[in-house]
């Protein structure tokens, strides 16, 4: 028999060369095969990349959602989670009303005083009864 070469040279009998070039056939197959395997499983990951792309966009914009209705408070349709909550916001609501209802009527006594056209519009009777109402409060 021959002597087996290196680098392709062929001293080799004619069934180890066979059986050489057989295992670089396998190699080169396998080889190909891991490099499709390879791509399918990176195309199979670009896709679920983009998927939880969107995924995330979701979150963030209900995050900010949700973010903007801890900032507001409940809606008129969602109760608040506290009732002792709920009554303090009613609370300074109706502070706040009072506050502007007490400066509309010293706004329509100076109208009135003055003679405005603000005063004028409103019925007389209905004035009064207003700013007795304010003058008898604490």
């Amino acid at each position: 028999g021959g002597q087996q070469g290196w680098r392709g040279e062929s001293r080799g009998s004619p069934q180890q060369l066979a059986e050489r070039y057989a295992d670089l056939a396998a190699s080169h197959s396998e080889a190909l095969r891991q490099r499709e395997e390879r791509e399918w499983h990176n195309a199979r990951l670009r896709q679920e990349n983009a998927r939880l792309r969107l995924e995330n966009r979701r979150l963030r914009r209900e995050n900010r959602c949700l973010f903007r209705q801890a900032l507001l408070g409940p809606g008129p349709d969602k109760p608040p989670a506290d009732p002792g909550e709920e009554a303090e916001a009613l609370r300074a609501q109706l502070g706040r009303l009072q506050e502007k209802h007490r400066r509309a009527l010293r706004h329509l006594r100076r109208c009135r005083a003055a003679g405005g056209p603000e005063a004028s519009g409103a019925e007389d009777g209905e004035l009064d009864e207003l700013l007795l109402e304010e003058d008898e409060q604490p």
